[in-house]
């Protein structure tokens, strides 16, 4: 049978659909066609974006593909990025894609022009902001301070000017970080506060190029990780979606034995030393300071047996003798992955070790690394929290061979 060159068989990592031949072409699903006036015969995976800014707007890269050719693409980011390196997980688990309208976490940007002001995310390839009147990919209680929050930065931010909005669920209700305001005299005062009581913020916090300075914060903000409430400092790591973050600790857990210590390292605020449950020794240990004071001091009221080390682990990762202590080892370093303690890793005794990864490129060079040292890469679970986007997340369980 002759191959059709001009049929979308894949999306590439960056989503473009990619032929038959290996021709790039933007904004294609699996099963469109290429036809010869440059034109594009839509097949059966091509669907109606259901945002209005889609694609413009860099939130999104994939609203045109279908649920079904999504999720595939999410296992091949993953499979493709280990074979790049020659490795093979013996099993490759169903993907977690996230539903819309469930990202809990996001960095917005904000301009002002005159008396309108911008807020959204920027256009994909460039700095021209898309101002968002509708988001199918954040939830619903971060879209809706989108509009007082123009009200808001247009008393605060000069004419020309931008600033950042980074805001997050809390157990509280919305932390909202507003970096690049400046904020001066009585009525801007008066403004921040009123916004805060009248939207319902659980913290506001202003970073006028000094630091963070919390201007309102009724009760001491937290996020609950296996049923601990954790000091949560403004715009700390969360996992993108709860649900994701539901995945990946399962997938963590489940790999994890029975009994004996775990290390958890790269632990942020202990989305995986706390959630692996309670009545086993962990040991966490996290570069940044007040990550790792919230943790160590959300252990000790919740009477857990967690040993909280700030320790950087690119400068002074653990060594094969430090390591051989536990039972089982957890690593969720950041994009760049981890050589240096991955390298520990491979030299260890440690029977059972789950990488939890935000970039598949990097996760498959540490892999190869691990496999090298004597590890089985058992299996990869695929993550997509980041609906519609090429961001995917992954857990990858090693054994000793």
């Amino acid at each position: 049978m002759t191959q059709d060159n001009n049929l979308i068989v894949r999306i590439a990592a960056k989503g473009d659909g990619v032929t038959a031949d290996g021709r790039h072409a933007p904004l294609t699903a699996p099963g469109d066609r290429l036809e010869a006036d440059g034109g594009i015969h839509f097949g059966p995976h091509h669907v109606d974006p259901p945002c209005l800014h889609f694609p413009a707007c860099g939130g999104c890269e994939l609203q045109h593909v279908d649920d079904a050719s999504y999720a595939d693409f999410v296992t091949e980011r993953v499979t493709g990025a280990l074979a790049g390196q020659g490795v093979v997980a013996f099993h490759v688990l169903p993907p977690h894609v996230s539903p819309p309208r469930t990202r809990r976490r996001a960095s917005l940007r904000a301009v002002r022009q005159g008396r309108k002001v911008t807020i959204g995310f920027a256009e994909g390839g460039s700095h021209r902001l898309i101002d968002l009147n509708m988001c199918e990919i954040l939830d619903p209680r971060l879209f809706g301070l989108l509009k007082p929050l123009r009200l808001l930065l247009a008393l605060l931010l000069p004419d020309g000017r931008g600033a950042h909005a980074r805001m997050s669920i809390t157990n509280q209700g919305i932390d909202l970080l507003l970096e690049g305001v400046t904020v001066k005299g009585l009525a801007a005062d008066e403004a921040l506060r009123d916004f805060a009581v009248a939207q319902g913020l659980a913290r506001l916090t202003i970073d006028e190029g000094h630091g963070p300075e919390t201007r309102w914060e009724p009760e001491p903000v937290t996020a609950s990780f296996g049923g601990v409430a954790v000091g949560f400092p403004p715009y700390a790591f969360l996992q993108a979606t709860p649900d994701g973050e539901t995945a990946l600790v399962e997938a963590v857990r489940s790999a994890l034995p029975q009994q004996g210590a775990v290390a958890d390292l790269f632990c942020g605020l202990g989305t995986f030393a706390l959630g692996i449950g309670e009545g086993r020794p962990v040991y966490a240990a996290e570069a940044a300071r007040d990550l790792i004071l919230s943790l160590k001091a959300a252990a000790g009221r919740s009477l857990r047996k967690l040993a909280a080390d700030h320790r950087d682990l690119f400068r002074r990762p653990l060594s094969p003798s430090e390591l051989d202590r536990f039972a089982a080892i957890v690593i969720d370093p950041p994009r760049a992955g981890a050589r240096e303690q991955v390298l520990q890793i491979a030299a260890s005794k440690v029977a059972t070790v789950a990488y939890v990864s935000c970039n598949p490129a990097s996760f498959a060079r540490d892999a190869a690394h691990m496999i090298t040292g004597g590890y089985v890469l058992e299996s990869v679970k695929p993550v997509g929290q980041f609906r519609w986007s090429t961001h995917v997340e992954l857990v990858g369980v090693f054994r000793r061979s």
